[in-house]
């Protein structure tokens, strides 16, 4: 543990009159869970850690192996800006672990944390910066459609505007916690918002995606609007996904760029991007983890369903966008599948773990496909050698089951827990009588 940072929270905490601090976890699902301690309790906390029922959370422990430890991590300390003024808040995100000290198995951010460290043992950083797409409904009345805030679309700015007041107060809360954000506008459909978050490394941006899913609903949730990051939540607009840009540094250099080719792209970017494109069916389940993000993963929605990379064509499922300037720093690559209801600790793990496979086993990128993929038929696709991603969330598992690269990179414990609670989720979706069948049949047959 950083010993100064540690000394600079427990200082902050008594200056600024701190009256709680949250410790914030995820379960495997990506549900921010937390628990309330006083500034007493931290110095403690710090130290050994609080004691909970890891059998009270999905996808922790058994009841017969029930007590784990909350472990502050000190560098994720902030103060929470909607707290009362008079009674001020912080947030510490933490790790999970063993009675023993040792990393517990079912933490998402302790699998993350786990291949960072093996990135960095290979002398690379990886950062990513997603763009994050989500709506804004008026307030829900159970029974009926949601109704977005808006009627805009891309770039929409209008006079007496709600919605840009909602991101511009998004921003500045981002921004106080120490979240950089480098985008923000209307998106495509009514009511469908985009902020896109400044690159940072792959832990501190899954604990910024949590904090912004939470600030997101909050600030919305305090004027009366519905913010969701479902992921298809009205028939015929386009889904909300998560673009997640990504790159690998070596210590301050570019380890994607290399000015000699001719897409300024290194040997292991292509290797990297061929790891990703190999594994992405495999993948996909974590990254797209509900049955209602394969209402988003459609053609002719421009969420991307061929498995295949192009420059700045957005109908693939890697982009390489084309630098400004040709500026070295940022050559990057743009994973586009994922959508804002992944597990960001999980999702960027297996990434990253698609990613250095490649690196490691020195896969070849196959050809770009520059095409409009939408306007291909099976035929096309079929001659062009391009696979397609998962249609559904069973099948998804299907192929998540006998890959042994996610198994490895999730760990034993998440992997079967995660089919487990998937596989009941699929079936109960099953059993369901939608309006669409009652519509189409229940007259006719």
């Amino acid at each position: 543990m950083n010993e100064q940072q540690r000394d600079y929270v427990l200082r902050s905490v008594e200056e600024r009159g701190v009256r709680l601090i949250r410790l914030w976890f995820t379960d495997v699902l990506g549900n921010l869970k937390s628990m309330v301690i006083t500034p007493p309790e931290l110095d403690n906390a710090l130290n050994d850690g609080m004691t909970f029922d890891g059998s009270s959370i999905d996808g922790f422990s058994r009841v017969q192996e029930a007590d784990v430890l909350a472990v502050p991590d000190p560098d994720t300390y902030e103060l929470l800006p909607w707290a009362d003024g008079s009674a001020p808040e912080a947030r510490i995100f933490c790790d999970i672990q063993h009675l023993d000290g040792t990393p517990f198995e079912g933490d998402p951010r302790q699998v993350l944390r786990r291949h960072v460290k093996a990135a960095h043992e290979a002398g690379l950083t990886f950062y990513v910066a997603p763009d994050i797409e989500f709506f804004y409904f008026e307030p829900l009345v159970a029974g009926t459609e949601p109704v977005p805030i808006d009627d805009g679309g891309f770039f929409d700015h209008t006079i007496n505007d709600v919605t840009g007041e909602l991101r511009k107060n998004t921003i500045r809360t981002l921004e106080t916690m120490g979240i950089p954000v480098e985008y923000s506008f209307h998106e495509d459909a009514p009511g469908q918002q985009e902020i896109d978050l400044r690159h940072t490394d792959a832990l501190t941006m899954a604990d910024s995606v949590m904090t912004f899913r939470l600030a997101v609903r909050e600030i919305a949730a305090r004027n009366g609007v519905h913010a969701t990051f479902m992921p298809k939540p009205v028939e015929g607009l386009q889904g909300s996904g998560m673009h997640v840009h990504m790159s690998l540094f070596r210590g301050d250099d570019n380890a994607f760029y290399d000015e000699a080719d001719d897409y300024d792209l290194s040997a292991t970017a292509k290797s990297f991007m061929a790891g990703l494109l190999r594994h992405a069916k495999e993948i996909t389940a974590v990254t797209n983890q509900t049955v209602n993000s394969y209402k988003r993963l459609v053609p002719n929605y421009e969420a991307p369903v061929h498995i295949s990379w192009a420059r700045d064509n957005r109908s693939g499922l890697i982009r390489v966008p084309i630098a400004k300037r040709t500026n070295p720093l940022a050559t990057r690559i743009e994973y586009r599948s994922p959508d804002p209801a992944c597990n960001p600790y999980l999702a960027f793990s297996l990434i990253l773990a698609a990613g250095m496979k490649g690196i490691e086993e020195g896969y070849e990128l196959p050809d770009e496909a520059d095409a409009n993929l939408f306007e291909c038929d099976d035929a096309q696709l079929e001659e062009l050698g391009i696979d397609q991603l998962p249609h559904s969330l069973h099948v998804a598992l299907e192929t998540m089951e006998q890959s042994t690269l996610v198994r490895e990179a999730l760990g034993e414990h998440i992997f079967e827990w995660f089919l487990r609670n998937k596989r009941r989720e699929w079936q109960g979706y099953k059993t369901q009588v939608t309006p669409f069948e009652r519509d189409r049949y229940l007259r006719s047959l």
